[in-house]
């Protein structure tokens, strides 16, 4: 097992166990020797079997969990689940006691979600107090000021996802809640978007917005003026996303069940409130093969067998997971869902020589994709005949034809954190530049990386020369250089070198094929107007996504990727 420098740094700092001296007394391996024994300890017979498939899973860098089961696994008392969706009903017993589950779940390494549209508005009358209500971001505020103070597993802070339907009538507040820019730093913050918003706003028609409490009309505003101060404060902040509320539950494989409110903090789970979910990706630049004649392929049958592996080991984890509330513990073993996803996919078409902005990358995508959803229901299909199918399934789209261990089998995540000690590309994203600096994810620690399969591919043509390396630690990019073949080029546009269409075609061929959803940033160079935010968001609601997010390049003071003199930099 080979880590790269930015792997083991990240390990030290946060996964490998440590003694009362805060000193490592794990090395890699046995972290993830760790975390193979316990998953397999869910077998019933072969547990040695599985134990070695899993940890060659894990060394090999094929799949890689959610970061608390790396951290917790085999642990007392490990929680091993990242994603969970908290109630926030009308009352200040239920909003206080959702802030102390938070709390608990941030402590023990995950994140959380809240649809707060429940909370009367700003100003509203509180018949036991005789007062009046302080409204959904007064609170929101609370939840964040809290969050700052409970660092997830002790090791990182706490992230959480505020969602506040587009009919409240406190919306224009939660929209411009990101203005000044130094507030909220713990939550993203997203607002439920329904069909009939999205036609209001297509006819420039008015838009009632409702009292939650008396379900009566408190406001008529024109829905153009509203979707242009969402766009707006996208384009400047960042933030609100959409989460489009109709399509998450149009595909709800347990609608009977009720309606899905809320996701996860990066939104590819939508969850019923109290259910938790458990993720992991499979690393595509890790299923690729070469072969002769034809060159670098796809390895299906590797790919196929890692899909097996990972469906069993996450639904095992739902088997084995600490569970820190019995009603997380009852939703989340009645539904069994699991989130298997993706990283690594830039580096694959890299691998390939298929530039991301094409329509052979959008084709592949969708391929992989549909591919993984196939074999993910087939491994969740055997493992019904062997464990049964999950409690849920007679009230599933499943029943009566599809026997299923999982409501839910794949889900396409940021990874941010896997893809580095994977040493791959972030989720389906492209390169975000050809070499840049990561700052703020271990503390106030830089880390460099230059991407090792572009400097490989280089060096193979011939073209890894000293200015060619400035260049690229200077600009993160090799487009200004004329001596490199276009072609050569073409396959290694960055981020912001491709334009947003194609960043919305990978997402919308990654979604057709994922019955969960695909967290994925469009990344905007600074200068983009804000008319194409508008068309971002707007085409992301036709192409049937379940959320949206962009972000535009500087439009937040601490950015995470940075791409940009790398070599003048006192950390290279």
């Amino acid at each position: 097992m080979k880590l790269s420098k930015n792997a083991l740094q990240l390990l030290n700092a946060r996964y490998l166990l440590k003694n009362s001296e805060d000193e490592v007394i794990e090395t890699p391996e046995q972290l993830f020797s760790r975390v193979a024994k316990y998953v397999a300890s869910a077998e019933n017979e072969d547990k040695e079997k599985w134990e070695d498939r899993f940890n060659d899973l894990l060394t090999h860098l094929y799949f890689l969990p959610n970061s608390p089961t790396l951290m917790n696994a085999g642990l007392p008392n490990g929680q091993l689940s990242a994603c969970f969706v908290l109630p926030v009903e009308d009352s200040l017993s239920s909003i206080f006691t959702t802030l102390k589950n938070t709390a608990m779940i941030h402590q023990s390494g995950g994140g959380t979600g809240y649809n707060f549209s429940q909370l009367r508005p700003k100003g509203d009358m509180v018949s036991s107090s005789g007062g009046v209500s302080s409204g959904p971001m007064a609170f929101i505020k609370i939840y964040d000021t809290a969050t700052e103070h409970i660092r997830q597993g002790g090791k990182r802070r706490g992230a959480n996802m505020g969602i506040l339907n587009v009919d409240h009538p406190d919306i224009e507040e939660f929209i411009l809640a990101k203005t000044a820019g130094d507030t909220l730093h713990n939550f993203n913050l997203s607002v439920g978007i329904t069909d009939d918003f999205m036609e209001t706003v297509q006819h420039e028609r008015d838009w009632k917005l409702m009292n939650p409490r008396t379900k009566k009309i408190a406001k008529t505003i024109k829905a153009k003026k509203l979707w242009d101060q969402i766009v707006s404060q996208a384009w400047a902040t960042g933030d609100p996303g959409l989460i489009f509320l109709d399509t998450l539950n149009k595909h709800n494989t347990v609608a009977e069940i009720g309606k899905i409110q809320s996701t996860n903090p990066c939104g590819e789970v939508p969850l019923f409130e109290y259910e938790s979910c458990n993720l992991g990706s499979i690393n595509l630049s890790k299923m690729v093969t070469l072969k002769e004649p034809e060159g670098t392929a796809v390895d299906w049958n590797k790919l196929e067998r890692a899909i097996a592996s990972a469906i069993r080991f996450l639904d095992n984890i739902v088997s084995i997971n600490h569970y820190l509330l019995p009603q997380i513990a009852a939703i989340t073993k009645n539904n069994r869902k699991v989130g298997l996803g993706v990283m690594g996919w830039a580096e694959m078409l890299a691998l390939l020589n298929i530039p991301y902005a094409s329509e052979k990358a959008i084709l592949l995508g969708e391929r992989i994709m549909q591919f993984v959803q196939s074999k993910s229901y087939m491994a969740s299909a055997e493992l019904a005949k062997e464990r049964g199918d999950f409690p849920n399934w007679k009230k599933s789209t499943f029943h009566p034809n599809k026997h299923m261990r999982n409501a839910t089998c794949n889900s396409i995540a940021p990874t941010g954190s896997i893809s580095v000690i994977a040493d791959t590309s972030y989720s389906i994203e492209p390169l975000y530049a050809l070499a840049y600096k990561r700052v703020g994810i271990l503390d106030n620690q830089t880390q460099m990386e230059v991407n090792p399969i572009f400097v490989g591919k280089m060096q193979a043509l011939g073209l890894w020369t000293d200015q060619v390396k400035n260049e690229v630690l200077n600009t993160g990019s090799i487009q200004q250089l004329e001596h490199i073949p276009k072609k050569v080029k073409k396959v290694f546009e960055t981020s912001l070198e491709i334009p947003w269409e194609y960043h919305l075609k990978h997402q919308q061929a990654f979604q057709k094929y994922t019955d969960n959803a695909v967290s994925k940033t469009i990344n905007l160079i600074k200068s983009t107007p804000k008319e194409t935010v508008s068309d971002i968001y707007m085409t992301a609601w036709k192409y049937g996504l379940k959320g949206i997010t962009i972000y535009r390049d500087g439009s937040k003071a601490d950015q995470v990727l940075q791409a940009c003199h790398l070599n003048k930099s006192a950390n290279c």
